[in-house]
């Protein structure tokens, strides 16, 4: 079913506000892909916080255009579907957890801080660990040499208290 004009220009609005937030853009390949699937895979990204769409590819282009995502603009062929993220990691990690599991989704590539990337560097960037466990890490970073410190200053307490009692009997 073709759009009119008016239900275009609305769509490439509402594309743009979406990239105009978003960090990143992937891009896969949805064809074989079952509607019970597809649905799984939306509901997914809606908990990620991630927006999927599957869009036309001219509307893709010209909503893209002028914005850091529209370097992958050659990339923008055949039934694909978008997905946009504010987390930098977000929509990579749920389109590779998706194709992990089913065989039909195929990851064509997207955008990451204005460079494009391929199937390959959409699976790196979703290796990496979301914000939270990244700053669980640093926490733990930070909070190991004062831990270590408070163990040997409680070590060098306890023999102190020890030695004194012995000494005043």
């Amino acid at each position: 079913m073709s759009l009119n004009r008016s239900e275009k220009e609305a769509v490439i609005s509402e594309v743009t506000s979406l990239a105009a937030k978003a960090q990143t853009l992937v891009m896969a390949e949805y064809r074989g892909v079952t509607v019970e699937g597809m649905n799984k895979l939306r509901f997914s990204a809606r908990s990620a916080g991630v927006n999927l769409s599957v869009l036309k590819n001219t509307l893709a282009r010209r909503a893209v255009a002028g914005s850091a995502f529209e370097v992958a603009v050659d990339q923008m062929t055949g039934p694909l579907i978008y997905g946009f993220s504010e987390d930098a990691v977000a929509a990579a990690k749920v389109v590779a957890d998706f194709a992990k599991t089913n065989d039909k989704l195929v990851i064509r590539g997207g955008v990451y801080g204005g460079k494009a990337l391929d199937a390959e560097g959409v699976k790196q960037l979703a290796s990496i660990p979301s914000k939270e466990v990244l700053l669980a890490q640093l926490c733990g970073l930070l909070m190991s040499p004062i831990s270590r410190t408070a163990v040997v200053l409680g070590a060098l307490a306890a023999q102190k208290g020890e030695g004194e009692p012995a000494a005043a009997e």
